[in-house]
C-alpha cells in the first residue's frame, strides 16, 4: 500500500454498521487494496487490463486471466468473499479473539472445520515479513505453555508442555511496548541466542535472569543486565518481580488461550496462537478496530495461499476427490449502495 495514510470512514469502517453496509454485497475492496493504483498481472507484471465476464481480469499484453484472491490467502477459496470480510472483521474487532465454535454459529458455516481453518490461516498471516525487532529495554524469559500434566515438574524440565521464549519492552517512567513469543527446543543458548538476534534490535538493554543460557549475550551487541533469583530469596524479596514484564506478559497469554480457547490448542498449532495473541497485544492500545481489520485483510491479499493440508497435524487423504467448483474466480459483484470509496474508482489502468 506504499505511504498510503488510512483513514476511518474512507479506506476502513468504523462500526459493525458502518461494515455491514460496506461489505453487505460485493467484494469491490479487495480489489482496491490488492491493487490500489489499478489492475497489475502477477505473471507478467505490466499494468492494465480489462474485466471479463466471469469477475476476473484479463491481462492487455500476455492476456492472462487472473482473479483478485488468486495468489492470496483467499485462493480457491469456495466460501464468499463476503463471509470471510465478517470473519475478518469479527476475529480483528473482538478483544480477545473468537474461537472456531464461535464463528461456525454466528456466521452459520457448514462445519467445524471450515470455521477452524478459516481462522488459521487468518492467523498464519499475523507476522509481518521484515517486520522492526524490539528495542530499548527489552525484558527476556521462558515460560512453559500447555495443559494441566500431573506429575511434570516445573523449572526447565521436559515434558508435554511446549517451551516458550517470551521478550517485552520495558517503557519508562512505566508501562509496556511490544511483545514477541516463540516456541523453543530447549533453554540452552543455542535456542535462546537466536532468539533475541531474531527479535531484539542489536544496541538494545537486555534484561534476563542469571540462566546461564544469557551468558555470552554481550558479545552479540546488547547490554546486558542480569538478576539473580537466588539473591533476591536471600534478600526476602519476591523472585517472581525480577521480570515484571515477561510475566505478565506469559500469564495474560495462558489467561487468554485458557478463556477463549478453553486451553484446546495443539502443538503444532500453538506457534500460530501465541503469534495472534502477540498481535493483539501490540494493538491493544489501537483507538480503532477497524483499522486493525484493515490490516489483517492488507496482510491477507499480499500472503501466499495457505492450504488445509499444511493447516493439519495428519492430513488423510480423500479417497475420491472433491468436484471443482463450477465457477471459478471473484462472481460478479452486484450493485451496493452509492457511498464515496476509493476503491468505486476503475481498477484498470
Amino acid at each position: 500500500m506504499g505511504d498510503l495514510q488510512p483513514r476511518a470512514g474512507v479506506h476502513y469502517p468504523r462500526s459493525t454498521g458502518e461494515f455491514q453496509s460496506w461489505f453487505a454485497t460485493d467484494a469491490d475492496f479487495l480489489d482496491w487494496l490488492r491493487w490500489p493504483g489499478g489492475f497489475v498481472c502477477p505473471r507478467c507484471g505490466h499494468g492494465g487490463g480489462w474485466a471479463v465476464a466471469d469477475g476476473r481480469y484479463k491481462c492487455a499484453a500476455c492476456g492472462k486471466r487472473t482473479s483478485v484472491t488468486a495468489g492470496t490467502l483467499f485462493d480457491r477459496r469456495r466460501t464468499p468473499l463476503t463471509v470471510w470480510f465478517t470473519a475478518c472483521w469479527m476475529f480483528a474487532t473482538a478483544k480477545d479473539g473468537v474461537s472456531a465454535l464461535s464463528l461456525q454459529r454466528a456466521l452459520e458455516i457448514g462445519s467445524y472445520p471450515t470455521a477452524w481453518a478459516m481462522l488459521h490461516r487468518l492467523r498464519s498471516v499475523l507476522v509481518r515479513p521484515g517486520r522492526d525487532r524490539l528495542s530499548g529495554t527489552v525484558e527476556v524469559d521462558e515460560t512453559f505453555i500447555g495443559g494441566e500434566e500431573a506429575g511434570l515438574p516445573g523449572g526447565r524440565a521436559k515434558g508435554k508442555k511446549s517451551l516458550v521464549g517470551v521478550a517485552v519492552e520495558v517503557r519508562q517512567p512505566r508501562g509496556y511496548g511490544r511483545c514477541r513469543m516463540e516456541i523453543l527446543p530447549d533453554a540452552s543458548a543455542g535456542s535462546l541466542h537466536p532468539f533475541l538476534t531474531r527479535h531484539v534490535e542489536p544496541g538494545a538493554t537486555v534484561i534476563t535472569d542469571a540462566w546461564m543460557g544469557y551468558h555470552g549475550i554481550a558479545g552479540l551487541g546488547y547490554a546486558h543486565v542480569w538478576r539473580s533469583q537466588r539473591a533476591a530469596r536471600a534478600r526476602g524479596e519476591d523472585p517472581g518481580k525480577l521480570l515484571p514484564g515477561v510475566h505478565r506478559v506469559a500469564s495474560l497469554a495462558k489467561r487468554w488461550l485458557l478463556g477463549t480457547h478453553q486451553g484446546s490448542v495443539e502443538d503444532k498449532h500453538l506457534q500460530t496462537y501465541l503469534n495472534e495473541f502477540c498481535f493483539r497485544f501490540n494493538r491493544r492500545r489501537s483507538r480503532s478496530r477497524g483499522l486493525v481489520f484493515y490490516r489483517v485483510l492488507e496482510l491477507a491479499v499480499g500472503h501466499d495461499p495457505v492450504r488445509y493440508r499444511d493447516l493439519v497435524a495428519a492430513p488423510k487423504h480423500k479417497a475420491k476427490p472433491p468436484a471443482a467448483p463450477a465457477q471459478r474466480g471473484q462472481p460478479p459483484s452486484i450493485e451496493r449502495p452509492r457511498a464515496a470509496r476509493p476503491w468505486r474508482t476503475a481498477h484498470l489502468a
